[in-house]
């Protein structure tokens, strides 16, 4: 049995996030019954995270067991029964052992917003006042690279034992007519970047200061902090593992 690890992206509009669930379909379920469909036998996957409902990803990772060789003629074939929104590009051998979610050394997400009136970014970006203020958010987002503990950002009633993550880069650039978020972890909690978008958007919107978001993290409390930023402008962007896990 050799295990390998899948690098897919999705359109996350028309499921109920990652896992696989009861009331709804999701990315994993789907690629499950493909998988399952293509190597005649029921197959488990196992992602390296699990984004909420309308999330997307440009990069996503999922390891799953076969007996069969799994080149790059699986992987059109399997394209072949993935829906449109779903597409697989690449697939590496790994040794037995290896884990995508536990493995995984560090992840990124990109959370888009716009500030002018555009249909063809309403679907993938979060539209935003115009005059939002892009410096005073960086000056505040920097100071999450100081914090370890991020129950402030976390959803409530978890099943996680801490909320303590290690954030390496946090900053909103200007591309085109958007503004894209670019955050880095070795992880992150359910709900967490969209939560941090929210209230940071607070302070570039003058509601908060560069003090106060800083005062949210320090209480280590959800109610403390803004609402989150919707779900649509939200993509998983990387997963890095260390190179001894590939065949």
């Amino acid at each position: 049995m050799q295990r390998y690890f899948l690098y897919l992206a999705y359109n996350g509009a028309n499921y109920h996030g990652w896992q696989k669930q009861p009331n709804g379909d999701s990315v994993q379920a789907t690629l499950i019954r493909a998988l399952s469909t293509l190597l005649k036998t029921e197959t488990a996957v196992v992602g390296a995270g699990r984004t909420d409902a309308g999330v997307h990803a440009k990069l996503m990772v999922a390891h799953f067991d076969a007996e069969t060789n799994c080149d790059d003629s699986f992987i059109k074939k399997l394209n072949g029964i993935l829906p449109n929104d779903i597409v697989v590009f690449n697939i590496r051998k790994t040794i037995p052992q290896a884990h995508a979610r536990f493995d995984a050394l560090k992840r990124q997400y990109e959370y888009h917003v716009y500030t002018e009136k555009n249909p063809f970014l309403e679907q993938f970006a979060h539209r935003i006042i115009p005059n939002t203020d892009f410096d005073a958010m960086n000056a505040a987002a920097k100071h999450l690279l100081t914090y370890s503990d991020f129950t402030s950002f976390s959803k409530l009633h978890t099943d996680v034992k801490n909320n303590l993550c290690t954030i390496t880069r946090a900053e909103w650039q200007q591309q085109g007519e958007e503004w894209v978020f670019t955050i880095e972890a070795n992880r992150f909690l359910r709900n967490m970047v969209r939560a941090i978008v929210g209230t940071l958007l607070e302070v570039g919107r003058k509601s908060l200061s560069e003090k106060d978001f800083c005062e949210i993290i320090e209480k280590k409390n959800r109610c403390a902090a803004s609402a989150s930023a919707p779900a649509k402008g939200l993509f998983l962007t990387n997963v890095v593992y260390p190179e001894h896990l590939f065949i």
